[in-house]
Parts: C-alpha cells; sequence; structure tokens
C-alpha cells in the first residue's frame, strides 16, 4: 500500500480556517462568496474505509457531489483497494487531467489514513464487527462520520462509541437511509400524529438467511490481509464463504456468521426498527422487555439464526412484533385503534387510502426532513447541525435489534430491559452478552 501522504505540515489556509472554526464553533466551510463554489477550502476530502459491496455502492454515492473529493481508500484487500483506486479516479479523470485533483492513495490499515491532517470525514463500510474502532479513532482525530449500520456488535461498543461521538462533537450519520425516503417519515409522521388513533402494536418482517455446509480451512491469498481482516473477533482459520469471495463483489459469508455479526436480526433489524421506534417516537430510548425465540443451524460454518419470532414491549404499552418474512410482510406494518399504515421500501399502503395523500400540517409533528442521505451528512458537515440519524439513534436502533439477537440465544425466557442503564434487569446471563472480549491488540 502507498504511504500516507498528509502528515505533519505547516498550518495552511484550509488547517487555519478549521481550526479557527473548532475553537469558536462554528461551521468551518468557508462561503462560495469568499473564495468560490470550487475553492478548496470548500472542499470536502474524504477517506472511505471498507471498499467492497457496501463501501463501493457509497462511494458512488457521494462522488457525484461537486464539494466532495475522495482521496484516499483503505481496504484489508489488496484488489479490492486497487479497484477502489480505479473507480474514484475514473470518476475525477477530468479534474486530475487539470491538475486539480491530485489522485486516491491506498492503505491496509485505516489508522494510517485516519491519521491524515487533510482529510475532513471518512465513510465506513467494513464488516460489523469493524465498525466501532475505525469510528471511535475517527472522532477522536477529529473526522466526521458516515458509517455504515449496524451501529455495533454489541451494546457495550454502542454506548462507548456514541459517547465518544458525543465528547468530540463529530457530525455523524448511520447508513439507515430508510430515514431519508419520504415513504418512511410520512408513515412515521402519520403515526405521531395519531392519524391511526392510538398507537398499539407493530408488526416487523425482515429477510432471512439460510445455513450453510461445512467448509474447508484454506491458504489465505496473498492480497488479503486476514489477520487485519479478523482484527478483535477471536483467531479462526480463514475458509473464503468466512470472508468475501476472492473475485467480484457479491455477498460475503461473513453476514453470517456470529463472530462477525448478529445475521438479520441487525441486517435489516438496523432499517425497519429504526422506522418503528422513530414512528414511536422512542429513538433515543427503547423497550422494557423482549422475549425471542430462533432456530440455530446445527452445523456448518454459517450460524446465525434462522426463522424466528422477537415480542418486545414498550413503557407506552405498545407492542412490537418481529419475525421473519414467512410470517410477517416485509416492512412494517404501525396498528391504531383507528387504523392502520403499512411502510417498505417502494411501498406505503394505510387503512384509509386518504392517509396517503394527507398533508402534515405546521402544527403538528414534523419529523427531520431529508432526502438524500448522503447528502444530508454533506449538508450537516457544512452547517454542522445534527444529522437524521445520529449517533445515539443509530446506537438505540442497533441496541433495540441486539437484545433480540440475546433473547433468541436465550431461548424463550421473557428479559427485563432497562433502556436507561441499559442493562437487563436481575438476569446475570443476559448481562454477560451484553459485552464481548476483544483479541489482543485490540481494545475499545
Amino acid at each position: 500500500m502507498s504511504k500516507v501522504t498528509g502528515g505533519m505540515k505547516d498550518l495552511s489556509r484550509r488547517g487555519f480556517i478549521k481550526a479557527s472554526a473548532a475553537a469558536f464553533g462554528i461551521p468551518y466551510m468557508v462561503p462560495a462568496s469568499v473564495f468560490g463554489a470550487n475553492a478548496p477550502s470548500n472542499r470536502i476530502n474524504v477517506g472511505a474505509i471498507g471498499t467492497g459491496r457496501m463501501g463501493r455502492g457509497d462511494i458512488m454515492d457521494i462522488i457525484g457531489f461537486d464539494e466532495v473529493r475522495i482521496i484516499a481508500a483503505c481496504d484489508v484487500d489488496k484488489n479490492r483497494v486497487r479497484d477502489a483506486k480505479k473507480l474514484i479516479e475514473g470518476k475525477y479523470a477530468a479534474q486530475k487531467a487539470s491538475g486539480e485533483y491530485k489522485g486516491c492513495d491506498m492503505y491496509g490499515d485505516y489508522r494510517e489514513l485516519i491519521a491524515r491532517d487533510d482529510i475532513d470525514a471518512v465513510m465506513i463500510c467494513t464488516p460489523d464487527h469493524w465498525h466501532a474502532l475505525p469510528a471511535m479513532a475517527a472522532a477522536k482525530a477529529g473526522k466526521d462520520i458516515f458509517m455504515q449500520k449496524p451501529f455495533g456488535l454489541t451494546i457495550e461498543e454502542g454506548r462507548k462509541l456514541s459517547d465518544t461521538i458525543r465528547r468530540y462533537g463529530n457530525i455523524f450519520i448511520v447508513g439507515s437511509q430508510q430515514r431519508s425516503d419520504q415513504r418512511f417519515r410520512h408513515a412515521c409522521e402519520l403515526v405521531r400524529n395519531k392519524k391511526i388513533g392510538e398507537l398499539k402494536s407493530i408488526k416487523v418482517g425482515i429477510g432471512l438467511d439460510p445455513g450453510g455446509s461445512v467448509e474447508p480451512k484454506m491458504e489465505v491469498p496473498a492480497n488479503l490481509d486476514y489477520d487485519m481482516w479478523l482484527g478483535p473477533a477471536k483467531w479462526m482459520p480463514y475458509t473464503e464463504k468466512r470472508v468475501h469471495p476472492r473475485t467480484g463483489y457479491s455477498r460475503p459469508g461473513w453476514l453470517r456468521i456470529r463472530d462477525y455479526g448478529w445475521g438479520m436480526v441487525t441486517g435489516w433489524g438496523s432499517h425497519h426498527l429504526d422506522i418503528a421506534q422513530w414512528g414511536m417516537g422512542v429513538e433515543r430510548s427503547g423497550p422494557i422487555s423482549v422475549r425471542g425465540t430462533a432456530k440455530f443451524p446445527k452445523d456448518g460454518l454459517w450460524d446465525v439464526h434462522g426463522a424466528f419470532e422477537l415480542n418486545y414491549e414498550y413503557a407506552s404499552g405498545v407492542t412490537m412484533n418481529v419475525t421473519g418474512n414467512e410470517v410477517n410482510k416485509q416492512g412494517v406494518r404501525f396498528e391504531g385503534t383507528e387504523g392502520w399504515v403499512y411502510v417498505r421500501r417502494g411501498a406505503i399502503d394505510a387503512s384509509s387510502k386518504s392517509l396517503l395523500t394527507a398533508k402534515t400540517g405546521p402544527n403538528e409533528i414534523n419529523l427531520y426532513k431529508s432526502t438524500h442521505h448522503k447528502g444530508n451528512f454533506i449538508d450537516c458537515i457544512k452547517t454542522r447541525r445534527e444529522t437524521i440519524v445520529p449517533a445515539e439513534v443509530g446506537h438505540r436502533s442497533c441496541s433495540t435489534c441486539i437484545i433480540g439477537g440475546i433473547a433468541m440465544e436465550l431461548q424463550g425466557r421473557k428479559l427485563k430491559w432497562d433502556p436507561k442503564t441499559e442493562r437487563f434487569v436481575g438476569d446475570d446471563e443476559a448481562n454477560k452478552m451484553i459485552s464481548r472480549p476483544m483479541r489482543s491488540p485490540w481494545k475499545l
């Protein structure tokens, strides 16, 4: 990988502006009227950490914004980071030819990318077990952060990351892009404004993953830093379906392995449970109990849950039932005393069709409006206002999923949850599962 190009250097105009703005608590982006819309002082230099399937999508999503320049990419797979460099520099070919763009540097260790003082923001699109550590390091280095969901692998990780973001004042957004979809916002405004009466229950349906076969131990490819890929997870022998495809960008196997994530309960759950809690108005809190059951593979490499059912209770009395799509329909259905509203990607329906075109009045609850998720992130970097999915909200949506995962593994007993202390009430076995040891030398 290429060397770090942005180490210690004299304080540039950009650095002076940034430091001065931070000291006075104002946005560091200089108005276009001062230096022009394309002046370097107006640019947001971005580093991409994780350039796999989701990482490439996020690169393509943000690269079209004129004020953004992706100047660095990092991945533990040399082939993937080289592909990312080619992709990024191809998009900036005209700017590179004119000398305006200097190119995209490559890294195999996110810490080197984060150490650069000319990078304003990072996109973290790594496997789930590699979310918290890079995000915390970026926050402490003063970077603004886009991070793919889910928010973390454990309740402890999520709490420490959210607290770190708050302490350092970074602009942060989770990739829960359904909040930037008008249909989901409209559904939640209908619920929050009691257009379906008093909310009583919610039904959520999410996709499921099948189990797999036993996989042979393989030689680690020369292009992959497997030790770094494992990072804080326990040591396990390499096999291709544990990590990601050696060629191409199809769906990776790690999504179905408990050491690196919780399966679809956080994969899809982080999206739909986020919407459910937005509609309830408890996006900075959580449920008070959960009971769950699930089927787990008896053998094979992939070991996350299969068919499952979760039942949550909230302090308001609202209940939420979450299952795979074979029981509840994909999406979120809010049920009230006077009707219902159902929403999923690409569709919204309601018991009364007039609700679908109902307008939210100025004296009613109008939820945060975002029409483009990456656009919201960029706008908030400029204005320093909170994003549509800030750290605490991302943590709470994820923690609701994780306690559901814990309930599945404890198979059927009701777990009482205190959303203030983020501990299970009177259940030592469950409380041992809100954290997880990290493999040396990694630690929170």
